[in-house]
């Protein structure tokens, strides 16, 4: 890969890979840059003298002069795509509410902003800015090393037969890294006396632990 194709979430991934002592051969490995590559991005920002508490606050088009180089494109309207940006924190929160769409949300943005961008350019630039606010990276799971647990954000309702009363249930989810063997389990509350229930109930629906 060669440095001009490079984007800056790479530089981001790379460079916090490095604060967490991740050596050369392992950041090009997780981040796909070369070697050499690396070598010098870590050189540029050992020269920067900067933490990367301040590398993180800055936008792409900041860290991309900073690193001096031109990957990026400015948008046509720099001052139309400013007022989107700032909109994107937003938008990404609303998105993890139950039942909001990227579309609802472009016809708030365009009722506030007619002449801002269509609804195809809108989620276009957001999802590139969530690429590079979140880089994914691939994780490798040690088969039966790891079980995550977590409970899904909305409810289930059951129906009590005798009464016909709708009740409120927590859902307990269980999943295995390697696998991705899932449990799933309604239960009446999130209390520790249940949750430790749904642990137990889901590590012999796994056939145990080592």
């Amino acid at each position: 890969m060669s440095n001009n194709t490079i984007i800056m979430s790479k530089i981001r991934q790379l460079l916090r890979l490095y604060t967490q002592k991740k050596g050369t051969k392992e950041i090009s490995k997780q981040t796909g840059i070369a070697r050499n590559t690396v070598k010098k991005y870590i050189a540029k920002y050992k020269e920067l003298k900067s933490s990367i508490a301040e590398i993180n606050k800055l936008d792409d088009f900041a860290l991309n002069e900073l690193f001096g180089k031109s990957t990026l494109k400015v948008p046509e309207d720099p001052q139309r795509y400013k007022q989107l940006k700032l909109l994107f924190p937003y938008i990404d929160k609303e998105l993890k509410k139950t039942g909001v769409t990227l579309e609802m949300l472009w016809y708030e943005y365009s009722n506030i902003h007619p002449d801002g961008y269509r609804r195809s350019q809108f989620g276009h630039l957001y999802r590139q800015w969530v690429k590079r606010s979140n880089p994914s990276m691939h994780i490798h799971h040690k088969a039966g090393d790891k079980m995550y647990v977590d409970y899904a954000g909305a409810k289930l309702q059951v129906v009590e037969p005798n009464t016909g009363e709708q009740i409120d249930m927590e859902v307990f989810v269980a999943i295995l890294g390697a696998s991705q063997l899932t449990y799933v389990q309604a239960i009446e509350s999130q209390q520790k006396a249940d949750f430790i229930q749904c642990c137990e109930n889901a590590l012999h629906y796994f056939g145990g632990c080592a």
